[in-house]
């Protein structure tokens, strides 16, 4: 099986579920944004050691298939005409739920917060901060889509949480590499 299909030529390409659209919809822009977060958090994980941290990213980067897949299929081709769901798995709660926890055990380690931090700290800090904003322009572009398709809750809470999530596995790098945070301190102007 080759690679290229040459069905995407003309700036038009396939759903899951068989529906076709220009390549430049608000529908490939969300599942596009969350392949790119997918493949920053791959090359985070380049920088990273701590085999918990590879873990919980390794899993995550799983999820964001399951996210990139159901993003990929409009709400209508969600189930087949034989009433099966055309996903063979979908985000919940669990999963949302696992960010959460695992939030919540990385900060027990850290410093409150006092202001906000500048994007650095080390390689994998700075990694994770990229992936941070990557996931929130993943997490816009859904909410766009979700202003013209209705797509599930549970895809913006799990994004939304992402997002959340890097931002404390980024001061946890700093943390780990010995690199101070650098904070936005308007008074220090």
């Amino acid at each position: 099986m080759k690679i290229y299909t040459k069905t995407g030529d003309k700036g038009q390409t396939a759903l899951y579920g068989g529906t076709r659209v220009s390549k430049a919809s608000a529908r490939v822009e969300a599942y596009g944004t969350i392949d790119e977060l997918n493949s920053f958090i791959g090359v985070a994980k380049s920088e990273i050691t701590d085999e918990q941290v590879l873990s919980q990213l390794k899993k995550i980067q799983f999820d964001l298939f399951t996210v990139g897949s159901e993003s990929a299929t409009p709400t209508d081709k969600l189930t087949m005409a034989n009433g099966k769901s055309r996903l063979a798995l979908e985000i919940s709660e669990k999963e949302i739920e696992e960010l959460e926890l695992w939030m919540d055990e990385i900060e027990r380690g850290l410093q409150p917060l006092q202001y906000f931090i500048l994007p650095g700290g080390g390689k994998s800090a700075t990694s994770l901060h990229v992936c941070r904003t990557v996931c929130r322009r993943a997490e816009r572009s859904l909410v766009f889509l979700n202003e013209t398709e209705e797509i599930r809750p549970e895809l913006l809470k799990y994004l939304n949480r992402l997002s959340d999530y890097l931002f404390v596995l980024a001061r946890h790098a700093s943390k780990l590499a010995n690199e101070p945070e650098e904070y936005w301190n308007p008074n220090d102007r």
